[in-house]
C-alpha cells in the first residue's frame, strides 16, 4: 500500500464509493417500497440515501479515523483520534439526484471530495447505472474507468450543449436572466437533475460547461475538481463559504466559460432563498 496519504485515500474512497453505489442501486431497484421525505420544495430525501450516507461514514471511519466527514444528510462529525497533519475532511453526497432516484430515472450518482488543509485534493463519482467511475486527484488528472478525461476543446457554446441547474434556493427571475441572454447568442441547455453527474459530463468533454445559480458543496466539489484536472476553468470559490451559504457555479471549457461569464456573472452576487 502506498505510503501517500492522498492516494491512499484515493484507492480508498474509489472503492468505498463503488461499494456505496452498488448498496444505493440495490435500493433502486426495489424503490417502491423506499419511505420518502421532503425537506421542501423539489428537495426530497430517501432512506436510501440515509442508508448510503451511514455506510460510508462508517467505511471512512474504518480506514481513516481521524478524518472528519461532512455529509448532506447527517451534517458533519470530527475524526475520532484528533486527526494529525494528514487528516482531512470528506464531504459526501450519498445520492445526488434523489429526486430521479426515487422517480426511476437512471441519472444520479454516488459523490465524494476530500479536503485537505482548506484543498479540494480528491474527487469521486461512481454512476452504477452506467458503470461509470469518475475520479480526479488534484495534480495527477482526472480519469473515467482509468482513462483521462479532457474538457470540450469547443471555442463556443454554439460548438455543443451547455448543463444548465435550477434549485430551490434561487428565484425564477434568476434562472430567466441567464437563459435569455444565453439562448439568444444560440446556446442549447441540458439539465438530469444531478448537478454532479453534469458537472462530471463536462469533465469528460460531453458537456461544454456548466451554469448554476447555487449548489451545496457536497454537489460540486469533487467534480470542479476533475473539471480543473481535465484542463477546464472555473469560477473561484472559498471552501468555507460553500459549507456556510452555498455558490454560484460557472466551469467548463476555457472559451466557453469566458463567453458564459458576462451572461452570468449578476449570479455570484444574488443571495440564496433561505429554506
Amino acid at each position: 500500500m502506498s505510503n501517500d496519504p492522498i492516494a491512499r485515500r484515493l484507492d480508498a474512497g474509489i472503492e468505498i464509493a463503488t461499494a456505496a453505489a452498488a448498496l444505493a442501486l440495490q435500493h433502486f431497484r426495489r424503490r417502491d417500497s423506499l419511505l420518502v421525505e421532503s425537506k421542501g420544495p423539489q428537495d426530497m430525501v430517501s432512506q436510501a440515501d440515509r442508508a448510503v450516507e451511514q455506510f460510508i461514514r462508517e467505511r471512512l471511519g474504518q480506514h481513516f479515523p481521524g478524518d472528519a466527514i461532512h455529509g448532506e444528510e447527517f451534517g458533519r462529525s470530527a475524526g475520532s483520534d484528533g486527526g494529525g497533519e494528514d487528516a482531512c475532511t470528506w464531504v459526501i453526497d450519498p445520492i445526488d439526484g434523489t429526486a430521479n432516484f426515487v422517480a426511476g430515472i437512471p441519472a444520479w450518482c454516488v459523490v465524494l471530495a476530500c479536503i485537505h488543509r482548506g484543498e479540494v485534493v480528491l474527487g469521486i463519482i461512481v454512476d452504477p447505472n452506467h458503470e461509470h467511475i469518475y475520479a480526479a486527484r488534484k495534480g495527477h488528472g482526472a480519469h473515467l474507468n482509468g482513462q483521462p478525461m479532457r474538457v470540450a476543446q469547443a471555442r463556443s457554446l454554439t460548438e455543443g450543449s451547455v448543463g444548465v441547474g435550477y434549485c430551490n434556493r434561487i428565484t425564477p427571475d434568476t434562472l430567466f436572466r441567464f437563459m435569455v441572454p444565453f439562448t439568444e447568442a444560440g446556446g442549447m441547455f441540458y439539465r438530469n437533475a444531478s448537478g454532479a453527474l453534469m458537472l462530471a459530463y463536462v469533465a469528460a468533454g460531453h458537456l461544454l460547461a456548466y451554469h448554476e445559480g447555487h449548489m451545496n458543496p457536497w454537489d460540486c466539489l469533487a467534480a470542479l475538481l476533475m473539471i480543473e484536472e481535465a484542463g477546464g476553468t472555473s469560477w473561484p470559490y472559498n471552501t468555507p463559504k460553500m459549507f456556510e451559504r452555498g455558490d454560484a457555479i460557472l466551469a467548463g471549457a476555457p472559451a466557453v466559460v469566458a463567453e458564459l461569464e458576462p451572461m452570468a456573472a449578476f449570479t455570484r452576487d444574488v443571495e440564496p432563498i433561505q429554506r
